[in-house]
């Protein structure tokens, strides 16, 4: 039998927990209040079967909580993504795990982790056009095939995901990681790669300034991407924490902001012009010429708008939530780039192992639960930033 965290439908508790943490109060205790009244149950039944030929169970050792879960689960993600999944599902898609099946080049016990993305590969589908060119973050069969709708492994109700003991997966998904790399490093493998392919985004020239809102999990693996696979010149990451401004320093940061009048502290850097509006937030008519978008919240992307250089390009790493005003679009002329998962998975996964195994990323899973402590870790995965965490994952071999 299984045991595994399920999220289910319930119009309910999403509607609970969306007023709940919409609130002035609930945002600082979000994690405690999502906890409650989630729509999510620890359940032990049977695991998932094989959806088809070749698929491989695995056992999870560890699976990150992501921004997007919690997103999910505080009741701020888009509607817009209901139809790309299937209901009751196990969350879980940053993960660690070891193979119980055999699978070709992968001997039974193999430790690997999972390249989520469920393309037309893993769905016995020919090949759609962006598969065709290792645009598989973009294909456009996630809602057909062999399996259920998915847009990932731990949004598919056939596959499982990493919030369980166990879990299965198509080959085309496994990489296998070496016996050096730690499990804690290993697990943010899945993030670290689709770093790389938020970098690749976008042209980024020799010099450029770069901006980077947000030195969570994304914001900081974005910096360690940028310094890696650009030539970006100067690169200003704005920091809430004390110990994400120190993380920031260590993977090459040139100056690290505050999040008070971040536009303020980038006019002298940047050699841009204030502009004071009546309403709303100052911002530059000059600034960097690329930002990156790191947390998914409204007031983090208008930031960026408000401090990237006519011309200049904003992209899309965090799930975007909330409305934002888009006239510095307009009215600068900007380039939108959205940024979903990795791209090519023997590319983005290969040099994101590469990259995890040499890089200073040890203490960043400082903070491990057992399935049964649920609730607390989703409470210190919302706050993590206060309380001095860059990510939470679930343990599911611990009792």
């Amino acid at each position: 039998m299984n045991q595994a965290l399920e999220f289910y439908r319930s119009p309910a508790k999403y509607l609970a927990v969306r007023g709940a943490t919409s609130t002035r109060l609930g945002s600082r205790f979000a994690g405690a209040l999502a906890g409650n009244v989630a729509p999510l149950r620890l359940v032990t039944r049977q695991g998932p079967s094989h959806p088809g030929p070749g698929w491989v169970r695995l056992r999870p050792l560890l699976s990150g909580i992501c921004g997007s879960d919690l997103a999910l689960l505080t009741g701020r993600s888009s509607p817009y993504l209901g139809p790309l999944v299937s209901l009751p599902f196990v969350p879980g898609h940053e993960i660690v795990a070891e193979t119980v099946d055999e699978a070709p080049g992968l001997p039974k016990g193999s430790r690997v982790v999972v390249d989520p993305v469920l393309s037309c590969a893993a769905r016995e589908l020919p090949p759609c056009a962006q598969c065709r060119s290792q645009r598989h973050s973009r294909c456009d069969h996630i809602t057909s095939g062999s399996i259920a709708s998915g847009l990932q492994t731990g949004f598919c109700s056939d596959t499982g995901g990493g919030w369980s003991h166990s879990m299965t997966a198509h080959p085309s998904q496994l990489h296998a990681i070496p016996d050096s790399l730690d499990d804690r490093v290993a697990v943010l493998v899945e993030p670290l790669a689709c770093a790389i392919h938020s970098v690749r985004r976008t042209h980024i020239p020799d010099g450029a300034a770069v901006l980077i809102v947000g030195a969570g999990t994304v914001g900081l693996l974005t910096l360690l991407a940028l310094r890696e696979f650009s030539t970006a010149g100067p690169v200003y990451v704005i920091a809430k924490h004390e110990h994400q401004r120190e993380r920031a320093k260590t993977l090459g940061a040139t100056e690290v902001l505050g999040p008070k009048q971040p536009a303020r502290a980038l006019r002298s850097a940047t050699s841009g012009f204030l502009e004071s509006p009546e309403f709303g937030s100052e911002y530059l008519l000059g600034g960097v010429d690329v930002a990156f978008e790191c947390t998914g919240s409204a007031s983090a992307l208008d930031s960026a708008l408000r401090m990237v250089r006519a011309g200049g390009t904003v992209v899309l790493s965090g799930m975007p939530s909330g409305s934002v005003d888009l006239t510095p679009v307009w009215f600068r002329e900007l380039r939108l780039a959205g940024s979903y998962a990795s791209d090519g998975p023997a590319l983005d996964f290969a040099e994101s192992i590469d990259v995890a195994a040499r890089a200073p990323l040890s203490g960043y899973v400082d903070a491990v639960y057992p399935l049964s402590r649920w609730r607390d870790a989703l409470g210190h995965a919302a706050s993590s930033g206060r309380l001095g965490t860059v990510k939470v994952a679930f343990d599911p071999t611990r009792d």
